[in-house]
């Protein structure tokens, strides 16, 4: 089989260049509408105490050598979220960042260790104010790379229409038959036999040493994720508790969570949180990510013990996370993210 020719050589830039020209489009609109609506820029440190406390995200390591030789540990950001909330309990009130962040264990068509994440936050407004900003940027996206269309591995949406509010626990009822929110209780605890019951009465495969959380996200990723975003694109909102670690829990279903994340031609785009500003409560559920970790990939990460003192004046605020060039991605009509990416990793 022919190697394919690295990407700096003059005729695979020269194919790659119009969407690479389009990105820089894209990210310019962006900021200018961030700054119409009063939000301020702001960069933030790359290195960081926690790189992330979830449990799936997998970071890049590396340390810091003092004038006298003592070495510390540190990582690569996964999400400028930390240090942006840091800001918000300085006094910020409309805050977003554009810019890179790294995830390891992680390389597809959808997935690249360096990317850039377009990171927003509004005080004292509520998660569903994302939704709209949501909308208005996929239209922004298709405006800016001029498309009428987002494709994707032969699905279609349309940037331009009002997306789709699917509940989890709708998504689940629909597209797996399954009822999810019985096998939650009340206090947000979560039944593994019953949902457990529900994948091999839908005829899923299960294994014996599956969690509740794993068979969560067995569904969402072979039954749910494919179905969302077809033809416009779908805002999927509510998840369990358990499934939301820095989001504050539903006023209207204690069971589920203010997040939602937004789909396209059933690419997830971005993840969105009403925040969780309950200190102590953060520092639990840090705890009990970080023992599904070392469950599953015998590592945990440290706590940022100063991000916990943070949010413990942090006012109340949403949050949304976007990964830009997977918009790009859909918006130019790229096949891998590789493709919007001036410089690919090696």
């Amino acid at each position: 089989m022919t190697e394919a020719s690295p990407w700096w050589t003059p005729d695979v830039h020269a194919d790659r260049r119009p969407r690479l020209i389009a990105r820089n489009a894209i990210a310019a609109a962006m900021r200018d509408w961030f700054g119409e609506r009063d939000f301020i820029e702001v960069e933030t440190a790359a290195l960081q105490i926690s790189p992330g406390n979830e449990a799936h995200l997998s970071a890049f390591a590396t340390e810091a050598i003092g004038s006298d030789g003592e070495r510390r540990p540190l990582y690569l950001h996964t999400s400028p979220e930390f240090a942006c909330k840091k800001l918000l309990a300085a006094g910020e009130q409309r805050i977003f960042s554009l810019g890179a962040v790294w995830r390891n264990r992680e390389r597809g068509p959808l997935h690249h260790p360096e990317f850039t994440m377009l990171e927003w936050y509004r005080v004292g407004e509520p998660y569903e104010s994302l939704m709209a900003d949501c909308a208005e940027l996929l239209k922004l996206a298709a405006e800016r790379a001029g498309a009428k269309t987002f494709r994707f591995r032969g699905r279609e949406a349309d940037p331009f229409a009002e997306p789709e509010r699917l509940s989890v626990a709708e998504a689940f009822q629909r597209h797996a038959g399954i009822d999810l929110l019985a096998t939650v209780a009340a206090d947000g605890s979560t039944d593994r036999d019953a949902l457990h019951q529900a994948l091999v009465k839908a005829g899923l495969r299960t294994a014996d040493d599956d969690n509740w959380a794993d068979l969560f996200s067995r569904v969402m990723v072979e039954k749910v994720e494919p179905m969302l975003g077809q033809g416009r694109a779908t805002i999927l909102h509510g998840y369990p508790i358990s499934e939301a670690a820095l989001a504050r829990p539903s006023a209207e279903d204690p069971r589920v969570a203010e997040r939602f994340e937004l789909y396209c031609c059933g690419v997830e785009l971005a993840n969105a949180f009403g925040e969780l500003t309950d200190a102590a409560e953060q520092r639990r559920r840090f705890a009990a990510e970080m023992d599904e970790k070392e469950r599953v990939y015998g590592e945990r990460y440290p706590l940022d013990e100063d991000f916990l003192a943070a949010l413990a004046i942090m006012p109340q605020a949403s949050g949304s996370a976007l990964g830009f060039d997977r918009l790009v991605m859909l918006a130019t009509g790229a096949t891998r993210i590789d493709d919007v990416i001036w410089t690919p990793v090696a």
